[in-house]
């Protein structure tokens, strides 16, 4: 498995990244802004993350996402860990996530790499989505914020 920052030459897995976020437009607002990483196994795509500088010595992980058929396996805790490590590298002092009420393997995948509860933005989903995303048979309304110090 090799993770390795998508190449000026090359376009974003956008097919895989809405697997994420179902919004084009915000994906393509924070691909513009951010550096997308990508996961390969056999020199194939099979998962992304993007990191996005919100503010000074602070960085949003944002859009973890690997193809369904590769999920159990182990990967987002290693891209979660990779994007954690690659935001130390670059001096950043705090990494922020922001994910689904209803997303409850996320919520316990970052909370296992260190991230803390910090806040929820609510109805962040209904204000921002047209159409109503269910995950786990919740309806996602609420965007948990968390936070590691790095």
């Amino acid at each position: 498995m090799e993770i390795r920052k998508l190449r000026s030459e090359e376009y974003p897995p956008m097919e895989l990244l809405l697997l994420a976020d179902p919004s084009k437009e915000l994906v393509d607002e924070y691909i513009n802004r951010g550096e997308c990483y990508l996961v390969f196994i056999k020199q194939q795509v099979v998962g992304a993350y993007v990191l996005l500088s919100t503010r000074p010595q602070t960085v949003e992980l944002v859009n973890v996402v690997v193809k369904e058929e590769h999920r159990g396996k182990g990967i987002g805790k290693k891209l979660v860990l990779s994007a954690i490590q690659t935001a130390r590298k670059n001096s950043y002092k705090t990494m922020e996530i922001g994910t689904g009420n209803s997303s409850i393997g996320q919520l316990a995948l970052y909370q296992k790499c260190g991230f803390r509860i910090i806040g929820i933005d609510k109805d962040y989903f209904l204000r921002h989505y047209i159409e109503e995303i269910f995950e786990n048979g919740i309806q996602c309304r609420d965007m948990i914020r968390l936070s590691l110090d790095l």
